[in-house]
C-alpha cells in the first residue's frame, strides 16, 4: 500500500479527526503530521487549495475532508459496502459538514458581531441540525447513523457533537446537544466509550 502523511492541525478535533480515528481503528499505518495553528499561513502555501486537512498517498497529495474521511473509512472497512447504507452514510457526511460550515462562518467574528451571528444558530440552525441527526439515528435503530455499524458516519458525528458540546464556542451552550437531541447526547457517549476511540484519546492525553 501506498505511504499515508495526513497532514492537520497539531489538536484533537476538526475535519481531519474522523479520518486519524478511522486510520487508527482500522490499525492503518499513517504519518500524523501535525503543525500548529500558528504554522498555517505557511503550511497553506504548500497546499493545493491554501487548507487542510491534506492527504499524500504515495506521491500524491489529495484534499477535500470527507473525501480523505471516506478513502479512510474505506481502507478500515468503516465505510459501507451497500449502496443504499453508503447513501446514508454520505447523507450524514454533508449534513455535518453543513454544521461545520455554518459555524466556521462566525470564526473571526468578536464582541456583539460574534453573539449576533453565533445567536441563531444555537436557537435555529444547529437545534434543526440536531433534530434531524437525532432522527436518522431512530430511523437506522437508534445505535449507528448508518450500516448497523460503526461507520466514518459515527466518527464524524462523534467529533462534531463533541464540539458543540465542548463549551469552547461562545454563545453556544455546552448543554445544547443534550437539550434539543437527548439521544444524540447518550449516542455521542457512548460511541466515544468505543473501546479503540477511547484508547486512542487517552493515548493522545499523554502525547
Amino acid at each position: 500500500m501506498d505511504k499515508l502523511k495526513l497532514t492537520y492541525f497539531d489538536f484533537n478535533g476538526g475535519r481531519a479527526e474522523p479520518a486519524r480515528l478511522a486510520l487508527h481503528i482500522g490499525g492503518i499505518p499513517f504519518e500524523d503530521d501535525r503543525f500548529a495553528p500558528a504554522a498555517f499561513a505557511e503550511v497553506r502555501e504548500t497546499t493545493p487549495l491554501n487548507q487542510v486537512p491534506t492527504l499524500q498517498v504515495g506521491n500524491r497529495v489529495v484534499t477535500q475532508s470527507d473525501a480523505i474521511t471516506r478513502y479512510a473509512g474505506k481502507l478500515a472497512g468503516l465505510y459501507p459496502e451497500d449502496d443504499l447504507q453508503a447513501l446514508f452514510c454520505d447523507e450524514v457526511m454533508s449534513a455535518i459538514e453543513d454544521v461545520n460550515v455554518k459555524i466556521g462562518a462566525s470564526f473571526g467574528l468578536t464582541g456583539e458581531d460574534l453573539r449576533k451571528a453565533r445567536d441563531p444558530l444555537a436557537t435555529d440552525t444547529l437545534p434543526r441540525y440536531l433534530r434531524w441527526l437525532q432522527t436518522r439515528l431512530e430511523s437506522g435503530g437508534g445505535a449507528y447513523l448508518a450500516d448497523n455499524r460503526l461507520t466514518i458516519a459515527d466518527l464524524k458525528a462523534l467529533v462534531t457533537l463533541r464540539w458543540i458540546s465542548s463549551g469552547k464556542l461562545d454563545y453556544i451552550p455546552a448543554n445544547l446537544v443534550a437539550t434539543v437531541a437527548p439521544k444524540l447526547a447518550e449516542y455521542m457517549d457512548r460511541i466515544g466509550s468505543t473501546p479503540a476511540i477511547a484508547q486512542y484519546y487517552a493515548k493522545r492525553a499523554g502525547a
